[in-house]
Order: structure tokens, then C-alpha cells, then sequence
């Protein structure tokens, strides 16, 4: 085989792996979406697998815009959770932390020596 061979190889190997991403972000989003019915989910899918290439473009020309919204939305709610989670972890003072481990202590669920360590890693904290 030539260079041009290798070159033309791995090309179409490009464009076999973009089109199988942009295809399965497209299943992603069929499935995704809570608006659309199951007739309507199961109908694109069957015209993705018998005529995926025209099934697919169709869908990206009717689609495209709110499948980017899904998506974003998809990620500021994702966002949202995890800044809540550290908002409720790292929200709580060194008084409650310590009282948290006093009551693990007390219940049996900490060793005195984990429960020293807790009080002055919070202590050390701050």
C-alpha cells in the first residue's frame, strides 16, 4: 500500500467514527426526551436503522437546536446538584461536625481515637 492509501484509510475510519458518535447521540437524545412520545421515539428509531445516513440528517435539520437545549439543560441541573452537594457538605460549621462525631462516638460507630482525629482535623480547618 502507498501513503495514500494509509492517508485515504484512515480518513474514511474518521468519518465511519464521527458518523457512529453523532449517531448515538442522536439515540441518546431520542430517549432523552420526556416530551416526545413512545410511537415517536420507536418510529425514529426504526428510520435510523433501516436509513440511518437520511434518518440521521433529518433528525439534525428538525431537531439539532433542541437537542442542544435538552442538553444544556441536562448539564445546568447537573451543576446544580453537584453545587449542592458541596454547598451541604462544606455548609456546615465546626460545631456541628464535631457534634456529628460526639453522636457517631456515642453510638458506637467511631473509636475514641477516630473521634480525636475528626475533632482536630475540623479544628485544624479552620
Amino acid at each position: 500500500m502507498t501513503f495514500w492509501d494509509y492517508f485515504w484509510l484512515m480518513m474514511s475510519f474518521l468519518l465511519y467514527v464521527s458518523y457512529l458518535v453523532v449517531l448515538f447521540l442522536i439515540v441518546k437524545d431520542i430517549f432523552a426526551d420526556s416530551t416526545r412520545p413512545g410511537w415517536g421515539k420507536a418510529a425514529w428509531v426504526v428510520v435510523l436503522i433501516f436509513l440511518p445516513l437520511l434518518g440521521g440528517l433529518a433528525y439534525l435539520i428538525a431537531f439539532g437546536q433542541s437537542m442542544s437545549l435538552r442538553q444544556a439543560a441536562r448539564h445546568d441541573v447537573a451543576n446544580e446538584d453537584s453545587d449542592d452537594d458541596v454547598r451541604r457538605t462544606a455548609g456546615t460549621n465546626p460545631t456541628e461536625q464535631i457534634a456529628q462525631a460526639k453522636t457517631l462516638l456515642d453510638d458506637g460507630a467511631l473509636t475514641a481515637d477516630e473521634f480525636a482525629a475528626v475533632k482536630e482535623r475540623v479544628l485544624r480547618q479552620q
